[in-house]
């Protein structure tokens, strides 16, 4: 096995928005544990995984979100993934409460239609020969966190496949989460 990180993976950088990996060596020792067990073909979308990794995970990450807050102060402008936003500034973050981390194998990851036209991407994949692929890593704290706004919207245009089979009651049920979650939790920085 090999895992390999989507070249959209941000949470082992240096200056990161939302969830941020302060040990690598560590978090990547229980990551690899959890892949090995994982069922992938299993899933809704075979390939695709939603990985919650053991209590012991949470020491090695930052959370990414925080409470909301009405202080502009509270308040750092970064630009991410391409989109200049607010995000509370990551000494608010609140205490993590469990990590989850999105894994693809590798033909998934692959197939996806994001990555696909990545060629650059692609070419990467391919040659680094990863069965395994972080999409993204999640350090949460309250209620369990639906799909960002952004990413949601991206997923019901076509971003995702798995978004392809849901029924209109359930992008309903999704929109409704994420607009709750939204009122009263903020993304991190630093």
């Amino acid at each position: 096995m090999k895992i390999e990180r989507a070249n959209i993976v941000m949470p082992f950088g240096h200056d990161t928005v939302g969830t941020k990996v302060l040990d690598g060596t560590s978090f990547l020792g229980i990551l690899e544990k959890a892949v090995a067990t994982y069922d992938f073909a299993s899933q809704r979308v075979p390939g695709q995984g939603f990985i919650t990794l053991p209590r012991e995970a949470t020491q090695f990450v930052s959370s990414g979100i925080g409470r909301r807050s009405d202080k502009p102060e509270d308040y750092v402008a970064r630009i991410h993934r391409g989109r200049v936003g607010l995000f509370l500034r990551r000494e608010h973050a609140a205490p993590v409460e469990g990590v989850a981390v999105v894994v693809y194998t590798a033909t998934a990851y692959l197939s996806d239609p994001d990555v696909a036209g990545d060629v650059a991407e692609v070419e990467r994949i391919q040659t680094s020969n990863a069965t395994h692929i972080v999409v993204a890593v999640l350090a949460f704290a309250g209620p369990k966190p639906p799909l960002g706004l952004f990413t949601f919207v991206r997923n019901l245009t076509g971003a995702n496949k798995e978004a392809l089979v849901w029924t209109a009651d359930e992008i309903r049920a999704k929109a409704q989460e994420i607009l709750a979650y939204e009122e009263a939790w903020a993304v991190v920085s630093d």
